[in-house]
């Protein structure tokens, strides 16, 4: 069994709406998913040990939001490069933040990403979100379980 963070930033909750569903998939799946507000994460040090990192911002103005930004940078320094990962966020108008993450971790970190890219949701409640996200979890979980 693998254990994956999943780390998300957010303003209005939905963010933490939706990772707490992909939550629920690596569950589902046998996993272990620790969910943590971006601001719990005070050092690259608190990143590590973890099987598999899913993180999530919302976008706003066409931009992650700052402290997913700052998480990223720590992020950096945490030698996630192999690990399989995932991002996610929520959107009203675009879905720049998840897409932006999602290639940082593929591109600067080396990290394993989940082939269907990044999890892109208005809300979890809308137009399928629910069962997306538990999806997302369960794809990430079996990218642990072939490497576990």
């Amino acid at each position: 069994m693998g254990t994956v963070l999943i780390v998300y930033a957010t303003r209005s909750e939905e963010t933490k709406a939706i990772a707490d569903i992909i939550g629920e998939g690596i569950r589902i799946s046998g996993h272990s998913a620790q969910v943590k507000r971006v601001n719990e994460i005070k050092s690259e040090d608190d990143l590590k040990g973890y099987d598999a990192y899913i993180f999530g911002s919302p976008t706003y103005h066409g931009e992650m939001i700052t402290p997913l930004k700052q998480l990223l940078f720590q992020a950096e320094r945490a030698e996630l490069a192999g690990k399989p990962g995932g991002a996610f966020g929520a959107y009203g108008w675009s879905g720049e933040a998840a897409g932006r993450i999602f290639d940082t971790m593929a591109h600067i970190f080396k990290m394993n990403m989940v082939s269907e890219g990044p999890l892109m949701l208005k809300a979890a409640w809308v137009g399928g979100g629910i069962k997306a996200a538990q999806e997302y979890g369960k794809n990430v979980a079996a990218m642990i379980s072939e490497t576990v």
